[in-house]
């Protein structure tokens, strides 16, 4: 069986040697982002995730990199991303949100700090919000009605979704030039004081995302409502906003 990391520094050395072995000169940085890299990795529940950056050279041999990424992957390693310098700085403008929570946690674990001088354009990260958040409101009415009314699937929807609005909101900060914090709850409740928006309902879902709620059957539904509404009205709230 394959050993799972207790601290993801354990596999830096492993893990550099096996993609400097593949890539050698090619490979320009890898760095540790995400849970892994702020504090919150759990063995055997976490993924680590890594940023692999190559040459333009290094990233049209990456069919060499399939046996080592199918073995990490049984270490509780997620697909690394791979991209170059330049698709990473022309990156920018389009996913400006991914790049900022990137680089908020994050360590090098071999090469160049290809993070440290990233900037963000305000108007492309609120683009990408209201973009993301008008997707996201469409997933969850489309996911609600495919639960059928479930209180299980219902939660299930709430667990896989709010994730993704915490990230958000961590970008919405941002945009106030206020210091994110690290803990969900602390982020949820940190933009609804920035912008003026109720967080309860936000809030409520994380504790059923934690499972450590004891709502019932019908709260959950209620909550969810809720959810979709709260929403709804987050991304006119983006549409007006002035940056």
């Amino acid at each position: 069986m394959a050993k799972i990391p207790k601290t993801p520094e354990e596999i830096f050395p492993e893990i550099t040697a096996d993609f400097q072995k593949i890539f050698g000169e090619d490979l320009v940085s890898i760095i540790l982002y995400g849970s892994g890299a702020g504090g919150d990795y759990v063995p055997g529940k976490s993924d680590l995730n890594f940023l692999i950056t190559l040459t333009d050279r290094g990233i049209e041999g990456l069919d060499r990199a399939l046996e080592t990424v199918g073995r990490w992957r049984k270490r509780s390693v997620a697909i690394p991303l791979f991209m170059t310098r330049a698709y990473l700085t022309g990156s920018l403008d389009a996913y400006p949100v991914e790049f900022l929570n990137m680089k908020r946690h994050y360590k090098v674990v071999s090469g160049e700090d290809v993070l440290a001088g990233l900037a963000f354009d305000p108007c492309h990260i609120r683009l990408q919000l209201e973009r993301e958040l008008r997707g996201k409101l469409l997933h969850l009415r489309s996911g609600y009605l495919a639960t059928g009314g479930s209180p299980r699937k219902i939660r299930e929807l709430i667990r896989v979704s709010l994730t993704a609005f915490v990230s958000l909101f961590s970008a919405l900060l941002y945009l106030k030039s206020v210091e994110i914090p690290n803990g969900k709850r602390d982020v949820i409740t940190a933009a609804g004081a920035a912008f003026g928006f109720d967080t309860a309902v936000f809030l409520k879902c994380e504790e059923i995302r934690s499972k450590t709620d004891r709502f019932s059957s019908a709260e959950v539904q209620a909550i969810f409502r809720d959810y979709m509404k709260k929403v709804g009205r987050l991304c006119g709230m983006i549409d007006k906003m002035e940056v």
